[in-house]
């Protein structure tokens, strides 16, 4: 009898114990840029990086974890556990975009809520900088960071210093001028401290997707020309510190055996910076390609008592897993709907199964769904660049091409003709999901969020010792609609059409004698698009940010007389010239306009960065008025 109340009391005991163990806390810490070999647990020997070493070691290596190629659908797909097709997330967001993360979509931290989890991002959040878009409306409780890339600057100060916003939850708290940048590492990780000793008695989500190591490169004073690899090595390490902060302060408050942390990048390294750029290690490309250097990324899981200490996974997963494996250690499971397409890989960091939750991925560039992995084997259908600014190399020009990574992870030799049933099988995979959210006309892709009067973040600024800069004497003001405008006078960048990622109408009425001209033009050598006149034959041309990325389609008749004019760009990608009303011209680009053109909106004239090299040789004369953009 008393062996069993004994053993009744020890399950009593054991049950009360294991109901009184409290939900885990979840670190997701995001670098912006980081390349496969930039730090030393994958390989880096030139920057010193000793908290991520310990991290390794104490943790989980994830050798085969993918994001996407460039910053807003890699934080779009880490947020919903969607690819960025799916959501509408094609590329990157610019200041002042129309639009952004959907607020519709369900977040990591709106799912943990749901749980009782505090929730707070510290960083680049790059989803959308409209107050409808900013983290404190997609589940967070507290938002510190600039909103976008840290190159993502305007002249707003009176001596003409380059700024970014630096926003507490949806208020500009400050501008930072490139100077102020060297402490944003030292400030997030403050901030980031803050919130886990303030939450530390509850189950707490900390996101905290770091400024660095996107140029411009600004290490702290304390870490400036302290590695063997430049500035860009600096920041590195500065990164690590910070890594090993959060770290120890997790242990300091017994919170490391209940705190799963995750270290991971938004893509790879951006390459054509040079020595500002990062390294891919053994890897093909880097950031805006597909190639596994654009989009495999250095990943470390650390959970002390539940993740195995000194272990590496290879099995394929990535930032789409990271929301419905969060909800799953938390305990929960998710809805059917809405779809996602992220799957729980906590099996794989306790090594419960070695298999991959997903069937396949899928590497996306834009709607453009470029190659497939399944197991070892990836085929790639799409002619690729080695990373943004570059040119293909011949052997990229060949498709489809096989490659099995599990033998050669530098995707040089191309197996597809002697394994033609794989090439089949991985062809019909990427049919079906381009079919479903890639492409001109998928079933089953879900809308951006869109605000209709975006405005600058940088008016807001709170100090009054710092005075708006004197205007432009040619530039409108933002209040200013183009139908005013005038040959040879220009409308702000910060005040000009939010046309990133989105289809748009320009129409206007002209009449002129001259044979070459500029009618209207915005953006520049990056991104934009214009209206010319070249040998009397109207031109519209599109620059969309991709290498050989301009296109142009001219009418086949002259202009002739006062003739209204329209310029459409549309969502499946089309380009469309009609003069009074009947189609002139028509033709596709590759892709949407991957961000806001930088450059001023110009009548008459190009200014700062042209477009292109026009043959107008002289300022515009004649009539051009009733300048109108419309968005469908």
């Amino acid at each position: 009898m008393n062996i069993v109340r004994i053993l009744l009391a020890t399950l009593l005991l054991s049950h009360s114990l294991h109901a009184a163990t409290p939900p885990p806390n979840f670190v997701i810490i995001f670098i912006d840029d980081m390349g496969y070999g930039d730090i030393g647990p994958f390989g880096a020997t030139k920057q010193k990086t000793p908290n991520l070493n310990r991290m390794a070691s104490e943790g989980m290596k994830l050798t085969s974890f993918y994001a996407a190629p460039v910053c807003s659908v890699s934080r779009a797909q880490m947020m919903t556990g969607c690819y960025g097709a799916r959501v509408s997330v094609p590329g990157v967001f610019s200041p002042a975009s129309r639009a952004g993360l959907n607020p519709a979509e369900h977040t990591i931290a709106e799912r943990l809520k749901e749980h009782g989890y505090a929730t707070m991002c510290v960083g680049k959040w790059h989803l959308g900088d409209q107050p409808e878009f900013l983290p404190i409306r997609q589940g967070f409780d507290h938002y510190f960071g600039i909103p976008y890339s840290n190159d993502m600057q305007r002249k707003s100060l009176p001596d003409g210093a380059n700024v970014v916003p630096l926003v507490r939850d949806d208020k500009v708290q400050e501008l930072l001028n490139e100077d102020d940048q060297s402490r944003i590492v030292e400030r997030y990780t403050d901030e980031a401290i803050k919130f886990i000793r303030s939450s530390k008695e509850q189950p707490f989500f900390l996101y905290l997707p770091h400024t660095a190591v996107h140029t411009p490169i600004h290490p702290g004073a304390a870490f400036a020309g302290k590695s063997n690899n430049g500035r860009f090595g600096d920041w590195v390490e500065e990164v690590d510190w910070s890594t090993g902060r959060i770290l120890d302060t997790l242990r300091e408050l017994k919170l490391a055996e209940n705190t799963f942390v995750l270290f991971t990048s938004d893509n790879g390294p951006w390459l054509i910076k040079g020595s500002d750029g990062g390294s891919a290690g053994p890897l093909r490309g880097g950031k805006g390609s597909t190639w596994e250097g654009g989009v495999r990324v250095p990943t470390i899981a650390w959970w002390p008592g539940k993740i195995s200490a000194g272990s590496t996974c290879d099995t394929v997963a990535g930032t789409i897993d990271v929301l419905p494996t969060l909800v799953s250690l938390a305990g929960s499971s998710l809805p059917a709907e809405p779809v996602i397409d992220g799957r729980d890989m906590s099996p794989l960091l306790l090594k419960e199964s070695k298999t991959s939750p997903r069937e396949a991925h899928y590497y996306f560039s834009s709607y453009n769904l470029q190659a497939v992995r399944q197991g070892p084997w990836k085929l790639a259908i799409a002619t690729q660049p080695e990373t943004m600014g570059k040119q293909p190399a011949d052997d990229a020009k060949t498709n489809p091409r096989l490659y099995n990574l599990a033998e050669e992870i530098g995707e040089h030799t191309n197996l597809a003709d002697q394994h033609p049933e794989i090439v089949a099988k991985l062809q019909a995979l990427i049919a079906a999901k381009a079919a479903e959210i890639g492409g001109q006309s998928p079933t089953a892709r879900r809308p951006a969020g869109e605000t209709l009067e975006p405005k600058t973040l940088y008016p807001s600024q709170p100090q009054s010792s710092r005075k708006k800069p004197k205007a432009n004497k040619k530039a409108k003001s933002a209040a200013a609609s183009l139908d005013q405008l005038k040959p040879g006078e220009t409308l702000a960048a910060e005040a000009a059409p939010q046309v990133a990622g989105t289809a748009f109408t320009l129409s206007c009425d002209v009449e002129t004698t001259q044979k070459d001209a500029i009618l209207i033009a915005h953006g520049g050598a990056a991104v934009g698009y214009s209206l010319y006149l070249r040998d009397h034959h109207l031109v519209f041309a599109i620059r969309t940010g991709t290498k050989n990325g301009l296109h142009e389609i001219a009418s086949a008749k002259p202009l002739e007389g006062r003739c209204h004019i329209a310029a459409s760009f549309t969502d499946d990608l089309s380009m469309t010239l009609s003069i009074n009303d009947q189609i002139a011209a028509s033709g596709k680009t590759t892709s949407a306009l991957l961000r806001q053109p930088q450059e001023d909106f110009c009548v008459g004239h190009d200014n700062q960065k042209p477009l292109l090299e026009y043959p107008a040789q002289e300022d515009f004369k004649g009539i051009l008025e009733h300048i109108k953009i419309t968005f469908p």
